[in-house]
Formats: C-alpha cells, sequence, structure tokens
C-alpha cells in the first residue's frame, strides 16, 4: 500500500522546540514523531511513501538520508515556496498515487496505535470513496455522520459555523447560527440528531477522489470531503480504544512521552 505523511507544519504551539526543528522531527521517547509515524505504516504493509515538506523542510530531507529512507521507497513533496495544506497538499502530490489503488493518508504529528491493517480491510468491505478514522473525544470542530456511519457535515461549536451539503443539496457553501431559525424542523431534527466525532487525521482513499475537487491551491481535505459528501460515501471507522495524542502543544507532547514510557516498560 502507498500512503502520505503530512509533515509541513509550523508546529507553532511548540515552540520554542520548534524554532529549530520542524514539528515532525519533534520526539517523542527520543525518536522522532516521523520515525513513528513511517514505521507504523511499514509495520502495516505500506512500502512507498510520499512526504509533503515546508517549513525547515531540508530537516526532514537530511533525516531520511541518514536513515536510508527506512529501507522503502519515500518521495518528497516540495512545498517549500507555498505550503498548500492538507487538501492542497494530497492534490499536488496526485501523481505517486499511479497504481488504481486504495492508499493510506496521515499526519505527522499524531502518536497513535491504530491498527492499519483492520481500518483498511474496513475500508475495502465498505465500498467508500473515503473512510475517515474518528474518535468521541472533546473537540470544538466535529463531523456529522448518518445512522449509516456516512458523513453529513460539519461544525465549529466556537463560531457556529457549520457546513451541511448532504441537507441542502449540491452545495455545499451553506451556513447556519445555530441560535437561529433559518431551518425547517425536518433539517434542524437531521443536524441535531447526526452522530458527531472529531477526526483523527487518518485516512483511506479511494484514487476515485482525484475526479471528485472543485478546488485549487490551499485548501484542507475535510473542506474537500465536506463538498463532495453529498454525492459520495466517506464513511467513519471509530478506533476509541486505541491510544491518540496530537503532539501539537507541551501539555500533549508531555502526554505522548509518558505513554510511550510506560508501554516501553511493559
Amino acid at each position: 500500500m502507498k500512503a502520505m505523511i503530512f509533515a509541513a507544519g509550523f508546529g507553532t504551539r511548540l515552540k520554542p522546540l520548534t524554532d529549530t526543528c520542524p514539528k515532525a522531527l519533534v520526539q517523542v521517547g527520543n525518536k522522532p514523531m516521523l520515525q513513528h509515524t513511517i514505521e507504523h505504516l511499514i509495520k502495516h504493509g505500506v512500502s512507498e511513501i510520499i512526504i509533503n515538506i515546508h517549513y525547515l523542510g531540508n530537516q526532514i530531507i537530511e533525516f531520511l538520508q541518514e536513515n536510508n529512507n527506512f529501507n522503502i521507497r519515500i518521495d518528497i513533496s516540495d512545498e517549500t515556496d507555498l505550503i498548500l495544506e492538507t487538501g492542497g497538499g494530497l492534490l499536488k502530490a496526485q501523481h505517486f498515487f499511479d497504481d488504481n489503488k486504495p492508499f493510506l493518508v496521515c499526519n505527522a504529528d499524531v502518536f497513535t496505535n491504530i491498527n492499519l491493517t483492520n481500518f483498511f480491510q474496513f475500508h475495502q468491505a465498505q465500498n467508500a470513496i473515503a473512510t475517515l478514522a474518528v474518535r468521541h473525544r472533546k473537540s470544538s470542530r466535529v463531523l456529522l455522520f448518518d445512522e449509516k456511519n456516512e458523513l453529513q457535515g460539519w461544525q465549529n461549536f466556537k463560531n457556529e459555523e457549520a457546513k451541511f451539503p448532504s441537507i441542502f443539496g449540491d452545495s455545499a457553501a451553506h451556513y447556519y447560527d445555530a441560535q437561529s431559525e433559518i431551518f425547517s424542523d425536518k433539517k434542524y431534527d437531521a443536524i441535531k440528531n447526526a452522530t458527531t466525532y472529531a477526526f483523527s487525521g487518518y485516512q483511506i482513499l479511494s484514487p476515485e477522489i482525484f475526479k471528485h475537487t472543485t478546488r485549487t491551491g490551499i485548501f484542507s481535505l475535510v473542506e474537500w470531503y465536506i463538498d463532495i459528501c453529498a454525492q459520495q460515501k466517506i464513511i467513519a471507522y471509530e478506533h476509541n480504544e486505541d491510544v491518540w495524542i496530537d503532539i501539537g502543544s507541551p501539555v500533549q507532547l508531555q502526554k505522548a512521552n509518558a505513554i510511550y514510557n510506560s508501554i516501553a516498560k511493559d
């Protein structure tokens, strides 16, 4: 299986660690997060990886060279001139996924033991264009799924913004204020009764997804999913029992180190 790892981020909340080190090379248990991610992917059968770079990208290239690319094929998608976010980054790397097979996309800053073999098997059984790893965890931004676990929309609780293209038809450009009464009762009930999950930053995609984007340049994968979820099947893969930590803040990084150390002792 092929995979893409997003490693272009600035890691602003981890300063001063990231003043001289890219976020993907911040260490958990004396091992860079990028190495944790690559080794986890290899363990589950990934043999070809493309990694996007932007901030301090040369350090990532040097790290890979020092480790002989972990004895697999690793390509670089260079976003040094312009960081494209996750959707734009994947679109730029489209050429890499030329075997017409499902592929994995993930973030380098997530410390997790998610079983990618089970994840991949689940995706294959669902006949979906995208399968998103999700969890029941506290988050200000959530994805909403119907009773079939198919993606319906997205909501940001901080500013009461939401998008529900599957309810409003073809266009994804529908926003609402939860305090307003612009919806019919039927539509509001569909939103209110949806299952909410926080996205884990891991997804398995069919190459068919490249035929279904109307965006170019800088955009996120979540925007891409919301654009097409009214017409394409995007399914949730729940993995609440797995270890999952976004190391984007000092507190979360400390937590990841504590969990890693406890696992290492077992």
